[in-house]
């Protein structure tokens, strides 16, 4: 079936409303005669958090843009709200701040999930967090037949039998539990997203079935080389100096990130380069990656940046982007900076890695050794910028363009359906 093109009209702003999720009267849907109906359901989802926000609000741009969808958000906040936009409503519900993981709150209200489900009676159901939410969403359930398609966005397995707990035992004994746990909650699951190679290989390993690989995408005309025209307007901006290359790090301060790498192998990098580091965002780690790197003298630390155009400008304002994570399921991060023309040096290990090798632009070093990080990143600040940009954004532009990312996701859903 040819399905009409989509519907590029003025975005009105959305409308907040405040009241009891679990007792007041609801709003009529949004979109009645929608003839697929989303709801997404996650803990991760917060002002100042990163790649599932954005995955999230660019699907509410897509289904915006398609009168014949709707979409349904259900994510903790500081209190009860519904905020509604052209198609996409936000149920907001209350929910307590998750110990040292700010800004994120714990989505355990069970009556609250209850009602939005007979309220707005999706067709599907996607699932963005492994922990508390699924069964909060299966009990809400009871029994009603709803397919629900798990994204995989977080390597759960791989993180709790990582390289902070110190006993390879433990470790692996960690990773069995959390595989099993996986399969455990892979039995209510119709079908699992995974945005890499690297997060699909594990899951078929692991035993998870019905697996799809759909690449995350980026906004090509948002997240472009022409910005870099303005790079010396925005390096006076933020205060950076305008005479030396810059390498970034944008995302949250925490320890799946491996940053301590990053942290203990910049001082050999400020030694054998004129480079000055620049670290965006914000996280729990943030104060101990400072005292790590106390003694540098060229160590920038900005605020987390929501403001889509300045972060568009301070990618296309660097010549390197750093990811120290071998844990990453995808890499929506690196991906922006390759969009705007920025290299990246990657952990040998994770998804950014696919990034670096599809591409060309950039180089890689074993995960968790500070010296081969330093080492490589000097070496690529050494190499001719202009034709690592051209391969990174022809990599972005191949396979990343948000319309065809949910093009596929929305037939997988419709795939579920029946």
């Amino acid at each position: 079936m040819t399905l009409p093109p989509p519907v590029l009209a003025p975005v009105a702003a959305p409308v907040r409303r405040r009241l009891d999720l679990a007792t007041a009267a609801l709003p009529p849907v949004l979109r009645p005669a929608a003839t697929l109906a989303v709801l997404d359901t996650t803990e991760w989802f917060a002002p100042t958090s990163g790649g599932i926000r954005t995955y999230l609000l660019q699907k509410g741009a897509y289904v915006a843009a398609r009168p014949w969808l709707r979409h349904a958000l259900a994510v903790p906040a500081p209190g009860d709200a519904i905020v509604d936009a052209d198609g996409v409503r936000t149920y907001e519900f209350f929910g307590r701040p998750i110990p040292r993981n700010a800004p994120y709150r714990l989505l355990t209200s069970v009556a609250r999930m209850r009602r939005i489900l007979a309220h707005e009676q999706p067709h599907v159901v996607e699932l963005g967090s492994p922990f508390i939410v699924p069964w909060v969403l299966f009990r809400a359930m009871g029994r009603r037949e709803i397919p629900v398609v798990n994204f995989f966005h977080s390597h759960f397995p791989q993180l709790l039998g990582g390289s902070r707990v110190p006993r390879a035992w433990h470790r692996a004994a960690l990773m069995r539990g959390a595989w099993w746990y996986a399969r455990r909650m892979d039995r209510r699951i119709a079908a699992t997203i995974a945005a890499s190679h690297f997060t699909a290989d594990a899951l078929a390993e692991a035993g998870v079935p019905n697996v799809e690989r759909i690449p995350l995408g980026v906004d090509l005309a948002h997240f472009t080389p022409d910005r870099r025209a303005h790079a010396e307007a925005t390096r006076r901006a933020w205060g950076l100096p305008l005479d030396r290359p810059l390498v970034l790090f944008v995302g949250r301060f925490a320890h799946e990130k491996e940053l301590d790498v990053l942290m203990d192998a910049w001082p050999e990098v400020e030694r054998r380069s004129d480079a000055a580091l620049v670290m965006a965002g914000e996280g729990p780690e943030h104060e101990a990656l400072r005292a790590r790197v106390a003694s540098a003298r060229r160590v920038h630390w900005l605020p987390f940046i929501g403001d889509q155009s300045q972060l568009a400008d301070l990618h296309a304002a660097t010549q390197v982007y750093v990811a120290s994570s071998p844990h990453e399921t995808f890499g929506l991060s690196p991906l922006e900076a390759m969009a705007c023309g920025t290299p990246v040096l990657a952990a040998d290990g994770g998804a950014v890695r696919e990034h670096v090798l599809a591409s060309g632009a950039g180089a890689l070093f074993p995960p968790g050794d500070p010296a081969a990080l330093a080492e490589q990143l000097v070496a690529l600040l050494r190499e001719d910028h202009a034709t690592h940009s051209v391969r990174a954004r022809a990599f972005a532009e191949r396979e990343h363009a948000w319309d065809h990312v949910f093009d596929r996701i929305f037939a997988l859903y419709e795939r579920v359906r029946r």
